[in-house]
């Protein structure tokens, strides 16, 4: 497989800074040198470049630095587009969720092109489907999922094309503790699937991933996964972008990918959230290179 690497170092849709170094963090964790060993050929595409929140105006304050954040999303989405089209494997570095936007705009943009269908699973301690008149704080890594659903600024909602970029009969959250108001209602209106970190304490993650899964691949071609590392608990990765106390445990985390690796379904993975600033000797960073190592194919035995 010849998995293509692109880092989106950005940290204007989050509330603290730092996550724009997490692509840095992952690739000198050796995420290439680790996907070599598993026999994969690498391709790193590099950086796109991001202005810096010094240089920009916050704008409106319900949908902070959206220029720049669409601006750069729209040139994620034409890469991400073009390393499909090339029969690659996307491997995205973020940056904070909010790149998601166009990641999966791009993923999406190149199905519709080729008349295929896509799902989505996001493992994330967030539900990201706030639009600036629900968002709490303005921040836009709270917005991807809903800007991928179609709801939200056109600058979002646009990129790759207008057209509703996910169905959300195909969208599983797994991992969720914390969920704003407008979210709970949100998603309960669209029908998404979601899976609580109460569900996998009660049923565990395997019963819970087969669900998703489930949901995630019935009548699609692709699937996209998008890793929040703050679905981990901070015990495990304490260098993200939003810790939240209660998350995935080391194993759960790695039986994800393992699954998601043994299903064969994946065709586009991204890691997000990995803040250097807040972390210890460049852990979770490194662990993030694990979980990706499971993904794509690393085994025990």
């Amino acid at each position: 497989m010849i998995v293509h690497v692109l880092g989106v170092p950005m940290d204007l849709g989050s509330g603290r800074r730092g996550v724009d170094m997490g692509p840095s963090a992952i690739r000198i964790a050796g995420l290439e040198a680790r996907l070599r060993e598993l026999g994969h050929t690498v391709v790193d595409d590099g950086d796109i470049t991001i202005r810096n929140m010094e240089e920009l105006k916050v704008g409106d304050v319900r949908a902070r630095y959206l220029a720049e954040i669409a601006r750069a999303a729209g040139v994620a989405c034409r890469k991400v587009e073009r390393i499909m089209s090339r029969g690659h494997f996307p491997l995205l570095l973020g940056g904070d969720h909010s790149i998601a936007v166009g990641t999966v705009s791009g993923i999406a943009a190149y199905c519709r092109s080729e008349g295929k269908k896509l799902g989505l699973l996001w493992v994330d301690a967030h539900g990201d489907i706030n639009t600036p008149d629900s968002s709490p704080s303005g921040n836009i890594h709270g917005m991807p999922v809903a800007a991928l659903l179609g709801f939200g600024p056109d600058k979002l909602t646009g990129i790759g094309g207008k057209f509703r970029k996910l169905d959300p009969a195909n969208v599983a959250l797994v991992g969720i503790r914390s969920l704003d108001e407008g979210e709970k209602h949100r998603l309960k209106e669209l029908g998404v699937q979601v899976h609580t970190m109460a569900d996998i304490d009660r049923h565990g993650i395997h019963r819970i991933m087969k669900k998703a899964l489930a949901r995630v691949t019935e009548g699609v071609d692709c699937v996209h996964v998008s890793f929040d590392l703050d679905a981990v608990d901070p015990t495990v990765a304490p260098g993200v972008g939003t810790p939240v106390k209660g998350g995935l445990d080391y194993r759960e985390a790695h039986l994800i990918m393992e699954l998601l690796n043994d299903s064969g379904v994946m065709t586009s993975l991204e890691m997000v959230e990995v803040n250097p600033i807040l972390d210890q000797g460049n852990a979770s960073a490194a662990f993030a290179v694990e979980l990706v190592q499971s993904a794509f194919g690393k085994k025990i035995i």
